[in-house]
């Protein structure tokens, strides 16, 4: 039995706790924090089944729409609390995770088993050219913020909420791009094996129906815990929301891009790294702000100076290793190693 079919135990536990015992805040913090990452494990397997089962442009979708849906969940949540800064810090946390620890992780362990893995330099090119892009779309805002009122007015959330309907606009062009017209770019040697689902598929949407709806409720226990624990261990939002939300949302691309590396398909664990950070620049944010508006809790898209650089930092640096077309251990432990000075950074800011 694997880790995360045992931790799905934590999804009883952690309903008993906060709705029949009323348990302490950290300690329904930490038995839902357990549940999310089971569940969000599941819902990424249910959605690979039924990409199996329909394969091409109808598997793809269902992978951009359901890759990252945990932080979606989440985030709505959350700036349904008002807890903005909180998820603007788990919107670069994700991005700097994917990139860094998520990235890292896996070349680490990959190099480890494999002298140097090799992938596809002019698709990592392809797919950290339009990361910067939408990277530089995203932060628009907050260069925005640092102009002087006497030339910029007060209207930055109404930027983001431009910014954001384009960059909705450019995502729905990229899966355009990468499902119908230029589908080939995108087929490693993996994807052209057929490969059969294990699942039926009334049992895919079964599992994928269950794990969303307790996932929806797991993480508003989670997200009614934040501010208890955050005032208790004397956390900011900004760790735990670039470190702690950012880590566990993003759990089932985790397992998937070290799983992609120990195969030695780098060119996979690139596609779900890369391309879960670009879903969250370009639909998870800019989706976060069109529901602030909707919910009555307005939300922009400007980030903290540390928040900026920590993310154009490790756009950079992927970059830079894209370039080259392989890798090893050595490259991986050092972007390991970048992500934890990070997260050490934003723990001591306050």
């Amino acid at each position: 039995m694997r880790l995360t079919d045992i931790l799905l135990v934590f999804v009883p536990i952690t309903l008993i706790l906060g709705y029949v015992i009323h348990a302490d805040s950290t300690v329904l913090f930490v038995s839902s924090l357990l549940a999310i990452l089971p569940l969000a494990a599941k819902m990424g397997e249910a959605t690979e089944e039924l990409a199996k089962m329909y394969g091409g442009q109808i598997g793809g979708l269902l992978n951009a729409t359901f890759g990252n849906a945990a932080e979606l969940i989440i985030a709505l949540l959350a700036i349904n609390k008002g807890l903005i800064d909180l998820v603007k810090a788990s919107l670069a946390g994700s991005i700097i995770g994917n990139l860094l620890f998520v990235f890292g992780i896996s070349m680490l362990i990959g190099g480890l088993k494999f002298k140097e893995q090799k992938f596809s330099a002019p698709l990592a090119g392809l797919n950290s050219t339009v990361l910067l892009i939408a990277f530089m779309s995203i932060m628009i805002p907050s260069l925005f913020h640092f102009v002087p009122t006497e030339h910029r007015g007060n209207d930055e959330k109404l930027l983001s909420l431009s910014v954001s309907v384009l960059l909705i606009s450019v995502y729905l062009l990229s899966m355009v791009f990468s499902l119908k017209t230029h589908q080939y770019l995108f087929r490693s040697k993996r994807n052209e094996e057929e490969e059969k689902a294990h699942w039926s598929r009334n049992h895919a949407v079964l599992v994928l129906a269950i794990s969303t709806i307790a996932l929806g409720i797991v993480s508003e226990i989670f997200v009614g815990q934040i501010e208890h624990v955050a005032k208790d261990f004397g956390l900011t939002e900004l760790f735990i929301g670039a470190i702690i939300i950012a880590v566990v949302g993003n759990a089932a691309e985790h397992m998937a891009a070290v799983f992609f590396a120990l195969k030695n398909d780098l060119d996979l664990s690139i596609n779900v790294t890369i391309g879960s950070s670009l879903q969250i620049a370009m639909f998870v944010a800019p989706v976060a702000v069109l529901a602030g508006v909707i919910l009555g809790r307005p939300m922009d898209l400007v980030f903290t100076p540390f928040e900026v650089i920590a993310v154009f930092a490790s756009v950079l640096i992927v970059n830079e290793i894209a370039s080259d077309g392989k890798t090893n251990w050595f490259e991986g432990a050092q972007l390991v190693v970048m992500y934890l000075i990070i997260a050490a950074l934003f723990y001591f800011v306050r």
